[in-house]
């Protein structure tokens, strides 16, 4: 019973983290509206989307050739 629960949860990690092109956990999706040319790199090679989130990152694997693990925009702050 522990195995099938092993290979289940292990598929479940597997798919969810295959093929995604956009995360954003945590952050708005406007701050993770970088144009690709500006992106600032925040992880290393082969990150992956859950560890780029973690360090407070933008991931999107749509666009080779620019960082897939980004700095995200600063939200405007409220002026009273």
């Amino acid at each position: 019973m522990e195995a099938r629960a092993f290979w289940l949860l292990l598929a479940v990690l597997a798919l969810g983290s295959s093929g995604l092109a956009e995360e954003y956990v945590g952050l708005s999706e406007n701050q993770c509206k970088v144009p690709p040319k500006e992106r600032v790199d925040c992880a290393f090679p082969k990150v992956t989307p859950e560890q780029c989130n973690n360090r407070g990152c933008c991931f999107d694997n749509s666009i080779h050739g620019v960082p897939w693990c980004f700095k995200p925009l600063q939200e405007a702050e409220c002026t009273f």
